[in-house]
């Protein structure tokens, strides 16, 4: 007996720009456990245009009929992060599974609010750290369970993204220079790359950590207008991991050279290392596609390792690059929700994320090493 497909209902398309109309209905029409039967905007007019491109049945203004629906199984959320705590929210008091985007939450307290709200709901509450689904990164730490490191002496990371680069952005992206909405170079750019680092080889215990404004204000491409900056576009940590090893990372915004992010591992017996690449590899390791590379023996070079064949059981031409990470954990959860697993990230997983990041705050306001709570 074929199963019924999981319906869908997403919050916050798009048809001209957004996240949700680049990689979740890409990544869901690629899938055939999921029928996407719903989306919502915040004007009633805008959502029946976009119902209208994406080629679905209902359209909403008001999240929580959306989420009431009885055609909805699934509430996907991809709106920005100030507006996730409601929409969220509604989902979870009509019982339904939610997956949410990164960032969970504004603070860690309303990260830890939705959690406990899901956990009461007994629903599915899957996060966006695609990154983890990325089947370079899962090679790698399959590698590295299996002893290719040997012990574990230092991780190194530099990720760079474009924006802000020569002075100007794109005005969709003008929202995240602003402290206040969360959606910065700390918790987008370093969220996704320290979660793949923890991902890959355990906590980070103890972090002490600088972040700066370095362009101060920045041009908007399609006015001229000029905004000022509040939210740092530069952070430089040191960390201490769970076991011992170290950690040094430098992640920036406003790279003129190709932005790359690459993740350098240095082990007793081998080393790894796992840098992005192709078109989106500017936008970070958890859209762009990810090269492995490695060496055993003393003084050879990191030479590519291939990826196995099984973790491209879905072809990322069908899907698009920035898609590809995004349907892969949408794989996984429709197998969680098939059988009751929990493998896919979640929103405990985003308040442990969140705390990190506090951690690293507190760090840089005082000037002190912190533990990670």
């Amino acid at each position: 007996m074929v199963a019924k497909p999981i319906r869908v209902g997403i919050i916050g398309v798009n048809p001209q720009q957004g996240w949700a109309t680049r990689a979740h209905i890409p990544a869901l029409r690629a899938l055939p456990d999921y029928e996407i039967t719903a989306v919502g905007t915040s004007r009633i007019e805008s959502a029946r245009a976009a119902a209208e491109h994406v080629g679905v049945r209902h359209a909403f203004a008001d999240p929580r009929e959306l989420a009431e629906h009885p055609e909805v199984d699934l509430v996907v959320v991809t709106v920005r992060v100030p507006a996730h705590l409601a929409l969220v929210s509604a989902a979870l008091a009509a019982g339904k599974h939610v997956y949410c985007e990164w960032p969970l939450g504004r603070t860690t307290e309303e990260a830890e609010q939705l959690a406990k709200a899901a956990a009461a709901a007994g629903v599915h509450a899957a996060l966006g750290l695609q990154a983890r689904s990325a089947p370079a990164l899962e090679h790698a730490r399959r590698l590295i369970a299996d002893g290719y490191l040997g012990e574990l002496k230092a991780v190194t990371v530099h990720a760079t993204k474009p924006k802000g680069a020569g002075g100007e952005l794109p005005e969709w992206a003008v929202y995240t220079l602003d402290r206040a909405t969360a959606a910065g170079t700390l918790e987008v750019a370093g969220g996704h790359t320290l979660d793949a680092v923890r991902q890959l080889v355990g906590d980070i215990e103890r972090v002490s950590a600088t972040m700066a404004v370095r362009q101060p204000v920045l041009r908007v491409a399609e006015t001229g207008a000029e905004v000022a900056v509040t939210s740092p576009d530069e952070l430089v940590l040191h960390g201490t991991l769970v076991g011992g090893g170290l950690l040094s990372a430098h992640i920036q915004e406003g790279r003129i050279a190709t932005p790359r992010t690459r993740i350098e591992l240095s082990g007793t017996r081998g080393d790894l290392a796992l840098v992005t690449t192709g078109p989106a590899g500017p936008m970070g390791l958890q859209i762009g596609e990810l090269r492995l590379l490695g060496a055993t023996e003393p003084g050879r070079e990191l030479a590519e390792l291939p990826v196995p064949e099984n973790y491209f059981a879905l072809d990322p031409a069908a899907v698009g690059q920035q898609g590809f990470h995004v349907a892969r954990q949408y794989a996984q959860l429709a197998a969680d929700l098939r059988t009751g697993g929990r493998t896919v990230p979640d929103f405990e997983d985003g308040v442990r994320l969140h705390r990190l990041l506090d951690a690293i705050r507190r760090s840089d306001e005082t000037g002190a090493r912190q533990n990670v709570g």
